[in-house]
């Protein structure tokens, strides 16, 4: 999301702190793919030979400090877990020298000595910066990378010692504005403030993504880092966010509506088609496919949700980025709710001060009121199982994805009644301490007209244990699948219902081929995407990907990663293996969806499927995640631009915004089988 044409992206912390970072102008080029500027940008100067030896030096000193230390602390759990927050400071200065970005050398000369300092400290069993606050980091699962965050502690914190417990306290976390520039390095120099009472988190979100996919993982990964280290309460926790955090906080009130105690996004954008029309001027024409996969996040859709979740909206009154509350408040009013908003006068794209004095006074209202963690009322849509929970209510299956699913349930003292949309499969999930008013009463679920009665309950955790179960829709009957889950077909579920992107938001390895390709031009192409993959996520998701040539794998990573793979059946040893097991055949001659047929000498393919050889994870062909370099000059474009599968004909140029022409392309259905119209209706 770009900020006004001169005007600074604002970061504007939960206390009230202001950072600004530099970012670029909206203008017409940003609309032509053929022109497409790099994001990050590449260095204004070269490093002098003097300081790069220096800086390079420091470097390798400060690795082997830290492999030293991660054998010396290998049998000191607490101070090993602390080792992120050394290594923060090695990538903040050995990526921008690895991979030609943008580097102050005095800002590496002090990530190097604060590096140094915390390490020495380690070493020496301490962690002062725990209580203090500073810059942390914590490991991601999904490529294996130390991910940095700013953490202000409450005032005068003490971990508590023995058998004292602390009372836990409230935590913000806050997404950032928009930075093109916005590296490690210059991240960490930032500082999220101690607060009384509270603990805030200045999230890196992995760089200038808006907190999507990967950069959405990052705060459930730093909030899990922050439970085994801090006393959370997980009844008040608020997201907020500006300019581009403002659309990052929409998307988490919106997906994650059971988290929250509280959200407050300010600007940003909420959707996809009317803000890159209205603010940056773009005809946006979308394959139908892509249309589908806009309702991953567009929050419009999900509007619905905020029935569970008290969000403040703020705007400046003179802001082309009040679109985003605007266009929300309509999509509530249709669901019937009313968007509360704090509008800035006479206020361009920042707080304007007593609004901002407005909103955290109404918002510390809501925090101390806190999350209600059961409540007898939910609203919920969604249209993948990506997103399938709102509180006690999971859906589990879909009659088809991309088609709004809704759950409306109620409890209403021992009944509770559900009413579904394109939904077959539910769990209900209740705390023992919930339900407690129905103890020695008859319990009963009416879902759809379905009547479920169970039997009376004599203490709360049983009141739960009966009601927290499955239920599945067969015709139009609701049946209790309690018990084993005796499904052993493939479905789409949670975590396992594509599309293409979903796979790199968990654990994932590239496999490079090693074998000769069955056509020179397809191979050549597959190559040129391997390494585009590995080079792009490193740019835009800040990691380093894990890659092994075919020859290597293991079943070990069978069994703990999405496995990307590029080449065809000839060329990579892991493809050729499953390729008999995919619903889309690719041999030498041809590719073959159903009975359309394409040449292999010049045509490729690109899919996501549940591995065969480890059902529980996906494999992917020939492609990374799939929004290229056009789309990283606005975050609304930062969006999935193939479905479940594509053919490429690779004698078409690759470009900004695509990776050859893609000739066809669809959704495989609930069952992971091709379609006729490949879900195109």
């Amino acid at each position: 999301m770009r900020s006004i044409a001169r005007f600074l992206a604002i970061v504007c912390l939960v206390s009230g702190s202001i950072v600004s970072t530099n970012v670029r102008a909206d203008g017409p080029k940003d609309n032509i793919p053929d022109h497409v500027r790099p994001v990050p940008p590449l260095p204004t100067t070269e490093l002098s030979q003097a300081d790069r030896a220096e800086l390079e030096a420091g470097v390798a000193r400060l690795g082997q400090e830290i492999d030293a230390l991660r054998e010396t602390l290998k049998d000191t759990h607490h101070l090993l877990s602390l080792l992120p927050d050394v290594q923060i400071y090695y990538n903040a200065v050995r990526y921008p020298l690895v991979y030609h970005e943008q580097i102050d050398p005095k800002a590496a000369r002090k990530a190097l000595v604060d590096g140094f300092d915390r390490a020495g400290k380690l070493r020496a069993g301490q962690s002062p910066w725990v209580t203090a606050g500073g810059p942390r980091g914590y490991f991601s699962a999904i490529d294996g990378s130390v991910q940095p965050y700013l953490l202000g502690v409450p005032a005068g914190y003490q971990t508590p010692t023995g058998l004292e417990k602390s009372k836990p306290f409230r935590l913000d976390f806050d997404e950032h504005g928009r930075g093109e520039d916005l590296t490690e390095l210059r991240f960490i120099g930032g500082k999220a403030p101690s607060v009384a009472g509270r603990f805030s988190v200045h999230l890196y979100g992995r760089y200038c993504c808006a907190n999507k996919f990967a950069g959405e993982i990052d705060l459930f990964e730093c909030l899990d880092s922050l439970k085994q280290q801090y006393p959370i309460d997980e009844n008040r926790i608020l997201n907020i966010g500006f300019s581009m955090g403002g659309a990052a906080c929409w998307q988490f009130a919106t997906h994650y509506p059971d988290v929250w105690a509280a959200a407050s996004p300010g600007a940003g954008f909420s959707e996809t088609r009317e803000f890159l029309h209205n603010f940056q001027n773009e005809n946006v024409k979308p394959a139908w496919y892509e249309q589908k996969l806009w309702h991953w996040y567009d929050c419009t859709d999900y509007a619905v949700n905020l029935f569970n979740c008290p969000t403040v909206a703020y705007s400046g009154e003179l802001d082309g980025q009040k679109q985003s509350a605007d266009i929300m408040e309509k999509y509530m009013a249709e669901e019937g709710l009313k968007l509360e908003r704090i509008i800035g006068p006479k206020t361009k794209h920042a707080y304007e001060k007593n609004a901002k004095i407005e909103l955290d006074k109404r918002l510390d209202e809501l925090l101390t009121k806190g999350r209600d963690p059961v409540p007898t009322k939910i609203r919920f849509t969604t249209w993948m199982l990506r997103y399938n929970r709102s509180f006690w209510v999971t859906v589990d299956g879909m009659n088809r994805e991309w088609d709004r699913a809704r759950v409306d349930a109620e409890i209403d003292g021992a009944t509770i009644r559900i009413k579904t949309q394109n939904v077959n499969a539910l769990t209900l999930n209740f705390p023992p301490y919930a339900l407690k008013q129905t103890i020695g009463q008859v319990l009963t679920l009416e879902i759809d007209g379905t009547k479920i009665v169970g039997k009376k309950a004599s203490e709360p955790s049983d009141v739960a244990k009966k009601m927290s179960t499955k239920f599945i829709k067969t015709a139009d009957t609701w049946t209790n699948a309690d018990g084993p889950d005796t499904e052993t077909r493939l479905v789409k579920r949670n975590g396992l219902q594509g599309p293409i992107d979903d796979a790199f938001m968990e654990s994932f390895l590239i496999v490079q081929p090693t074998g000769t390709p069955a056509n020179a031009k397809a191979g050549e192409w597959a190559t040129s995407e391997c390494k585009h993959a590995i080079d792009h996520w490193r740019k835009q998701f800040r990691g380093e990907a894990r890659v092994k040539n075919d020859t290597d794998v293991t079943d070990a990573d069978f069994a703990h990663h999405n496995i990307i793979l590029f080449g065809d059946p000839s060329s990579n040893k892991v493809l050729a293996k499953i390729a008999d097991k995919l619903p889309i055949q690719w041999s030498d001659k041809e590719i073959s969806l159903g009975s359309e047929k394409f040449p292999a000498d010049h045509h490729a393919l690109i899919a996501i499927y549940p591995n065969p050889l480890s059902p529980n994870h996906y494999v992917v062909l020939n492609s990374g995640f799939t929004f290229r370099e056009y789309d990283y000059l606005n975050n609304a474009r930062q969006i999935p631009k193939l479905p479940d599968y594509a053919v490429v004909d690779v004698d078409v140029p690759v470009n900004a915004r695509a990776p050859g022409g893609v000739v066809q392309a669809g959704f495989f259905d609930e069952r992971w089988k091709l379609q006729k119209d490949h879900g195109q209706n």
